[in-house]
């Protein structure tokens, strides 16, 4: 009788062997799903804070998460509630599909479904129902598959990642920031049973359609968790009162136009960490928005902040607003729209001056009618000052005395500077002239900020850098460190805007032909920034200066990035600081270099009729136009006097001649001009 119990014991032993074996043959043979579920690319800021997600390929809100990332009482109370031997089971929990086949038998109805967490990832990993027993004893096989290939921490993250939360939500992640607007990181108890307690029924008890049903799921799995002691009496106490969200929140748009040009530049990458602070970018958002609230129709703003020591952006705003609400086109991202600078080049023709000794701050120059063939540059007013300091001509932001400076410098040297300084002008034509220096050149915000950052940094060129990691190539001077800061010296003397603080802000203002552009830009000793006010389309802006607009929202968002202004530094040691009369003499007054053989700026010029016109008499006399020269005049016609001691600059003289004649006219200094015309 021993002997066949042996028998039988060992026959007990051999089918039991021979089926473990061919349930692990089973098992081995399973074909697996993906294992690596899509997940939104993820935008960060420079805390590694969320700036923006997107959607994946289906249009659900999907974001990838680690268990640690989750506040651990979650983890705790998922645990307790669907799955308590999640640790200890190997896919399958016997003692819980034993239970739930008891239930359903006693009751007749199915109870409790007995599917572990492992069993529900697989599930999800597949999109198949719970209900029919052939998925059911495809997720045991999956299940059982995932305990032999992933550790419980990574079935676990995939639970965490696929769980269905109503509509297109998915992951606990995407759900915590769309119920309550925050990472999963730090939850109530409140916040965690319902985090619980929706991926059970998930249409049904979506708080945003079914707020009675969400409240009441939240309310058993408190129930029950505080009766298994994993929740708290003070915890569940309060848990009760706690609010159960009525609607989704908006999943975090924060500098959406610099997000989406990272992942235009690099499609592939799953999350980019870009240099903006989100707190910061948020209360310039906000401003920005503020701004044009009031606004003319259709204006926008672009507004950037850059450390001028590192060159990191810090903030970056490309619109007033990320649509096309009131027709601002919003979507446009301003900071690199090709636009006019107005007069914020003139700085650098004032710092190449400088550099190349036409002039020094002190330096007088007349701001008076000039002429360069058919180009005549007006000041902004119309008017003329005649002789001050260069210091006042920058400081009034004066044309004329910089295109005198620019005609000196070169055009094409003033554009090869911008390039230097790490710009990329756009030059109408290809060709350099003398209105370079008065905004005749496309532009952005960016190419700006750089500019002056460059200017803050002693002259040296300082690359923006919006993505963490290897910063672009700076350090080549493009003007001297003097005169570098001779001229942040000067733009620091201009008085703050109206109502603005009084902080010591180097900053120069512009504004674009035909009021289509409002810029201000500047800096202190460790932040560049920079404003443009206009509209997308380029339309004019009736009555919109740099000044008025511009200049008030730049103090404003300088003092958002910092509470005290950074002094400027002192100056370099090789700087002149010196006051006109102690200048060396070629610097007391601005005459350019080859001013010893040229005609005097001042010297008389006939306005009219030009050289070479063609003329058909009217009357007994010809009117002539004067530009420039002393008084008195005298005018001559073919050599002969016909008036003297006049003091007019428009007058007729008495020409009875027909045929080829020439004029000329004789000023008070003995400085003459003379055209030859032909009369019919």
């Amino acid at each position: 009788m021993r002997r066949y119990g042996w028998l039988i014991l060992t026959l007990v032993l051999f089918t039991v062997a021979h089926l473990r074996d061919g349930v692990d043959r089973w098992v081995l043979r399973t074909q697996m799903p993906a294992l690596v579920p899509d997940t939104a690319v993820e935008v960060r800021d420079r805390n590694g804070d969320l700036l923006r997600a997107y959607t994946v390929a289906d249009g659900r809100w999907r974001l990838s998460i680690a268990p640690d990332a989750v506040d651990s009482r979650f983890i705790d109370m998922l645990i307790a509630y669907e799955d308590k031997r999640f640790y200890r089971h190997s896919g399958v929990d016997p003692i819980a599909i034993t239970r739930a086949i008891a239930q359903a038998v006693r009751h007749g109805e199915v109870v409790s479904g007995g599917s572990t967490l492992t069993m529900q990832v697989a599930r999800l990993l597949e999109e198949s129902g719970t209900g029919a027993w052939r998925g059911k004893l495809r997720q045991i096989r999956v299940a059982l598959a995932l305990e032999r290939m992933l550790s419980k921490q990574q079935i676990l993250q995939l639970y965490l990642t696929l769980a269905p939360y109503g509509g297109n939500i998915e992951g606990v992640r995407a759900a915590s920031l769309s119920y309550f607007g925050k990472e999963p990181k730090r939850l109530t108890a409140a916040q965690a049973a319902l985090l619980v307690a929706l991926p059970q029924a998930p249409e049904a008890r979506r708080p945003d359609r079914a707020f009675k049903v969400a409240q009441a799921a939240r309310q058993r799995v408190l129930d029950r968790l505080h009766l298994a002691g994993v929740v708290a009496d003070e915890e569940a106490q309060s848990a009760h009162l706690e609010a159960v969200p009525r609607q989704r929140k908006p999943f975090p748009r924060i500098a959406p136009h610099l997000a989406d040009r990272a992942t235009r530049d690099a499609p592939d990458s799953p999350v980019h960490h870009l240099s903006v602070d989100r707190s910061l970018q948020m209360q310039a958002e906000s401003l920005a928005a503020n701004a044009v609230r009031i606004a003319p129709d259709r204006l926008s703003v672009a507004m950037i902040v850059a450390d001028h020591h590192t060159g990191e952006v810090m903030v970056h705003v490309g619109s007033s607003g990320y649509s096309d609400r009131a027709g601002r086109q919003g979507f446009i991202d301003m900071t690199r729209a090709i636009r006019s600078p107005g007069s914020t080049l003139k700085p650098l023709v004032y710092a190449l001056a400088f550099d190349q000794g036409l002039a020094h701050p002190a330096t007088l120059i007349n701001d008076r009618p000039v002429a360069f063939g058919t180009y005549a540059p007006q000041n902004f007013d119309g008017t003329f000052r005649g002789e001050l300091t260069v210091t006042e001509a920058l400081q009034l932001s004066l044309n004329i005395p910089v295109v005198l400076l620019t005609d000196e410098i070169g055009p094409a040297r003033l554009t090869a500077a911008l390039r230097a300084a790490g710009m990329s002008p756009r030059v109408p034509g290809g060709k350099s002239g003398l209105a370079v220096a008065l905004g005749g050149v496309g532009v952005t915000l960016e190419d700006l900020v750089t500019l002056y950052a460059g200017l803050a940094q002693n002259g040296e060129k300082q690359a923006l850098s919006w993505r963490i990691g290897p910063k672009k190539n700076s350090g080549n001077a493009f003007v001297s460190r003097a005169s570098a800061w001779q001229v942040g010296h000067i733009l620091a003397g201009l008085a703050p805007p109206n109502g603005a603080s009084k902080s010591r802000l180097a900053y120069k203002t512009g504004t674009s032909y035909g009021h289509r552009d409002a810029w201000a830009i500047g800096f202190d000793g460790r932040y560049a920034a920079g404003v443009w006010m206009g509209r997308a389309d380029g339309t004019a802006v009736p009555g919109v200066f740099g000044g008025d607009l511009a200049a008030p929202l730049l103090f404003q968002l300088m003092d958002l990035v910092s509470s005290e202004v950074t002094p400027l530094a002192p100056p370099p040691p090789e700087t002149l600081l010196l006051e006109n009369a102690l200048l060396p003499e070629p610097l007391q007054r601005f005459r350019g270099r080859n001013a010893v053989f040229k005609t005097p700026a001042d010297a008389p010029k006939l306005a009219f009729p030009p050289d070479g016109a063609r003329l058909v008499r009217v009357g007994d006399g010809v009117t002539v136009k004067l530009r420039d020269g002393a008084p008195p005049f005298t005018w001559l016609v073919n050599g002969t006097p016909v008036l003297t001691r006049s003091f007019q600059r428009e007058t007729e003289l008495p020409i009875a001649d027909i045929g080829f004649v020439n004029v000329s006219v004789i000023d008070a200094q003995g400085r003459s001009a003379q055209t030859s015309i032909r009369l019919d």
